[in-house]
């Protein structure tokens, strides 16, 4: 179901489209997360913290793009605010990458650059990156559809990040998490 459906049914007290939201972006924005802060536990509490806040405030928000840039939205703010509590409002000394916003994700030579960096992976390694980022399946989901091990999984992924990373101008790197299809 694409996003904008889900946020439709979840303003209506859908708790089914709440939970598939929450499986189709709870990983990314665990990995997104997991760049700046280096607790799995609070990482965890921070992402899911995301999912509570928006079924929270569901009536109240008025989500009309995208519902995707939104969490990522939340989830930066909510690890800034993570962040401070742990410097206790001392002079803050963390960076916090940022992501494109919808005009920047409108671009698509930016987009077009990142779907042909792409398809110079060699077949398995973009197989498996395109089964990862673009289906949202997990490393041993995509393991087992393949046929070949969680290891050999991650060990593609680390092999084509760190391709795309260097081809890649950073903004065009980040449309790789922040520019999904939406399904």
């Amino acid at each position: 179901m694409v996003d904008s459906q889900l946020w439709i049914n979840i303003t209506k007290g859908d708790t089914k489209s709440l939970q598939a939201l929450h499986e189709k972006y709870f990983h990314g924005m665990s990995l997104y997360a997991a760049k700046i802060i280096h607790d799995q536990g609070a990482i965890e509490e921070i992402v899911s913290d995301c999912f509570i806040k928006i079924w929270e405030k569901r009536q109240k928000l008025q989500i009309h793009k995208s519902v995707k840039h939104y969490l990522f939205l939340m989830l930066r703010n909510a690890i800034i605010d993570y962040l401070r509590k742990l410097e206790n409002e001392k002079e803050l000394s963390f960076d916090i990458p940022d992501f494109p916003d919808e005009t920047y994700f409108d671009e698509q030579q930016s987009f077009a650059q990142l779907h042909q960096s792409i398809s110079k992976l060699p077949e398995q390694r973009r197989l498996i990156l395109e089964m990862i980022a673009f289906d949202n399946l997990s490393y041993k989901e995509t393991a087992e559809k393949l046929g070949i091990s969680v290891n050999t999984v991650k060990t593609q992924m680390g092999r084509a990040y760190k391709f795309l990373k260097e081809t890649l101008n950073p903004k065009d790197f980040h449309l790789l998490f922040f520019h999904l299809p939406h399904q």
